[in-house]
């Protein structure tokens, strides 16, 4: 009987027990996107090239100006990318560093304005080949280990420094 009484403790603890430790953090809450402003036109002064792998010959850009690290844990930039031939593409992108995804936003026109692209959704970086600096930017310098940076400045110092790629690769 007193092993009866003593299971019937021990299923009365269980039940009033608190729910495990990741459920404390983990919120139930849906993720909401913040809107967003587009940026001023990228000037050449703020940009900072980095390198996005052998792959490519492009050169690849962000205005360091247009960086803005959101409370929705998605940081946005400027993308300038130009071609050995001297053809320019701009964009103004997001990256969700959580699920390693990213979100055009607009696009540059030559007249120095932004334009609204055809298709604004959220993709997974990895199953785009050509998404070259935005697996770069993901990984090693605005979402290492898929945390974002803690800020612009912090943002900017990741770009300028680069990472050593032997060390993640």
């Amino acid at each position: 009987m007193k092993r009866f009484i003593g299971l019937i403790c021990l299923i009365g603890l269980a039940a009033c027990a608190k729910p495990p430790f990741k459920d404390e953090f983990e919120s139930d809450k849906p993720w909401v996107e913040q809107l967003t402003q587009l940026p001023a036109y990228p000037n050449d002064k703020n940009l900072v090239a980095f390198d996005a792998g052998a792959a490519t010959s492009n050169r690849y850009l962000v205005d360091t100006t247009s960086i803005k690290v959101g409370g929705d844990g998605v940081i946005r930039f400027t993308l300038m990318v130009k071609s050995p031939a001297g053809a320019t593409n701009v964009s103004y992108e997001g990256i969700r560093c959580a699920t390693d995804e990213r979100k055009l936003y607009a696009l540059g026109r030559n007249d120095r304005t932004w334009t609204q692209p055809r298709v604004s959704e959220w993709q997974k970086i990895s199953l785009v080949r050509q998404y070259y600096a935005q697996r770069e930017l993901a990984k090693n310098i605005f979402c290492p280990h898929r945390q974002i940076v803690s800020n612009q400045e912090a943002a900017i110092e990741a770009l300028r420094a680069g990472i050593h790629r032997d060390i993640y690769r």
